[in-house]
């Protein structure tokens, strides 16, 4: 409890009539917060949060796998200060200012390849927003108009935007919006762990889930296909990574149909999977990588779209341009955080901190294999999933009341109450997914253990 930094009872009533009378939570139910209260989190200091009642909790998903650096930075605080005093705002629309500037060449000189131009948003959404409408753009300028089609994943996040979203691979998040943008399709996502026919044989199941974008594409008329959209580790489902050899298949079949390969690094990027870009870590090429939460490790918010030459070679002739942006993309205030927070990343030596801690992390989460509803851990760097089962010889899930009843009902609730933040899901089969801040080290791998293993101890007793 920090009593030094709780609100009192007077103003903590003010805040939850306020709240419950005004504000519209994202991804939220509201009737919970009818009768209950709304927890407001008004503090953080390196890897803890804390409420507004004074009660300390492990944030154990980086705010929402932004938060790389830890809370509290004074000296990212002071950037934004800085820069706020002497630009706090110019729009990108045919005008520069020196942070944007300098911020894309750092992350040209981290892309991988040629991915040299980069193309600043404010969030992950419309930054793969701004990727399907790069490349329907791209292919209508090189001669081939008919090339607008996308191909995602089964149960990926892409995004909220209405483009994003018809990406999203999610079809109960889709529902409430429908019709979206049509042309987009499905294709097997990488959970080894409901891939029984495959058996052992890892990368056997890897070609296999590659070779059904081939199937997609020819099945659709490669002349209709502009991009396939991909996470390096798949968020939604619980952390699902590439088995060996399913991105080189991937870049292999982009380039013989001439399909744009955008890797989805909202996530995976800056340091969550111990390096700059997922890309990097599993060794492939894309021709787009979308970013942001990490980019600022949350202190300003900010997105990229990072492109190759290639694409934006039609960009630079004529009367062409790119008739897309957004009045907050790249903001000054913004770009100056994210060139703060790289700096400090090389100075602290982050990506080198995770992967030295990471196999430490797995092995301290695959105690929990012991538990009976304990089904699998996955995952790589400081991004990981444990899917929860029912029977763990036969692999069965819950059914829908079920999962309610134990996501929703018990284990969101308990773990926070026990002081972990993180998230309970049930986007595919039921997983808790643990994504700390990059700063984290074994105390806080084992205190994150010892309070999972509590709740889901006491959830297995209840089932």
């Amino acid at each position: 409890m920090d009593t030094d930094h709780m609100l009192d009872a007077v103003e903590r009533d003010r805040l939850q009539t306020a709240a419950r009378d005004h504000l519209w939570l994202h991804f939220s139910r509201h009737s919970v917060y009818e009768e209950g209260e709304m927890p407001i989190i008004v503090r953080g200091e390196g890897a803890y949060i804390w409420d507004a009642e004074g009660r300390r909790y492990l944030d154990g998903l980086a705010g929402l796998f932004v938060n790389q650096l830890g809370h509290g930075r004074t000296d990212l605080a002071e950037a934004a200060a800085a820069q706020a005093s002497t630009l706090a705002f110019h729009p990108l629309w045919s005008y520069a200012h020196p942070t944007a500037i300098e911020l894309a060449e750092k992350l040209a000189s981290y892309a991988p390849g040629d991915l040299n131009r980069v193309f600043f948003t404010t969030g992950g959404g419309e930054a793969v927003e701004s990727a399907w409408k790069l490349a329907k753009h791209y292919f209508k300028l090189t001669g081939q108009p008919t090339k607008h089609k996308v191909i995602s994943r089964s149960i990926a996040y892409h995004g909220t935007p209405q483009g994003a979203l018809s990406i999203t691979g999610i079809p109960e998040m889709k529902a409430p919006f429908e019709p979206l943008v049509p042309s987009t399709f499905r294709v097997p996502n990488t959970n080894f762990y409901r891939a029984p026919e495959h058996g052992d044989d890892l990368e056997a199941f890897g070609r296999w889930a590659a070779d059904r974008v081939a199937e997609v594409i020819e099945f659709e008329g490669p002349a209709t296909v502009a991009a396939i959209f991909l996470e390096p580790v798949q968020n939604s489902g619980g952390c699902f990574p590439p088995p060996p050899g399913y991105f080189r298949r991937i870049r292999e079949i982009c380039d013989e149909y001439d399909v744009l390969m955008v890797s989805d690094e909202v996530i995976c990027a800056y340091g969550r999977l111990g390096h700059m870009f997922g890309a990097e870590r599993y060794g492939y090429q894309p021709d787009i990588i979308t970013s942001a939460k990490g980019l600022t490790s949350g202190y300003s918010p900010l997105g990229a779209m990072i492109a190759s030459d290639r694409l934006m070679e039609p960009f630079r002739q004529g009367h062409n341009s790119f008739l897309h942006g957004y009045t907050f993309g790249g903001h000054p205030v913004s770009t100056a955080v994210g060139l703060k927070n790289l700096q400090i990343f090389e100075d602290e030596k982050i990506n080198e901190h995770v992967r030295a801690n990471e196999t430490a992390f797995r092995n301290t989460l695959e105690k929990l294999l012991d538990l009976p509803i304990v089904g699998d851990v996955r995952g790589d760097g400081y991004f990981y999933g444990i899917e929860l089962v029912k029977d763990k010889a036969t692999k069965t899930t819950f059914d829908d009341d079920e999962s309610e009843r134990l996501l929703r009902g018990f284990l969101s609730k308990a773990l926070y109450d026990a002081g972990l933040y993180c998230r309970a899901d049930d986007r595919g089969d039921p997983v808790i997914q643990l994504a700390p801040p990059l700063i984290c080290d074994q105390e806080h791998f084992d205190e994150m253990e010892q309070i999972l293993r509590a709740v889901l101890d006491k959830a297995s007793t209840m089932l």
